[in-house]
């Protein structure tokens, strides 16, 4: 089973940001909503150990679903650039950047796609969020 680990390195009004690794190696970088009391759909990760398994979205398509966060569901590795593309969830980026005003993540799609395919076939994983 593959361990997935995000490192957070600041946490502001402008978005929770992070390093997310694969088995120990950087693969992306990653936003989160700011910290606001774990609030459903507002809120970033409480920091913790997790299981993630491999869902279907409706929206974002074949990713990963965060499981076990007390009080929040539907918690989703996607696609997004900047905080209000979260939704709660956890965006992945090549880069850190601006998008006009806006502090957030770069190249999205490739990051994100990188992802899924280093994460293969596994159909859940161990996740933990370190502060």
């Amino acid at each position: 089973m593959k361990k997935v680990d995000i490192i957070r390195l600041e946490k502001s009004d402008a978005g929770t940001f992070g390093v997310l690794r694969l088995d120990g190696r950087v693969q992306c970088v990653t936003l989160e909503p700011p910290e606001r009391g774990n609030r459903v759909g507002a809120s970033c990760i409480p920091a913790g150990t997790y299981t993630c398994r491999r869902v279907d979205s409706p929206t974002f398509g074949p990713t990963f679903e965060v499981a076990d966060v007390p009080g929040r569901t539907a918690i989703l590795f996607h696609q997004g650039n900047v905080v209000r593309d979260t939704h709660g969830c956890i965006l992945l980026g090549s880069r850190f950047g601006r998008l006009g005003p806006e502090r957030g993540v770069l190249d999205s799609r490739a990051a994100f796609r990188e992802f899924l395919a280093d994460c293969g076939d596994e159909q859940a994983f161990c996740f933990e969020i370190a502060e």
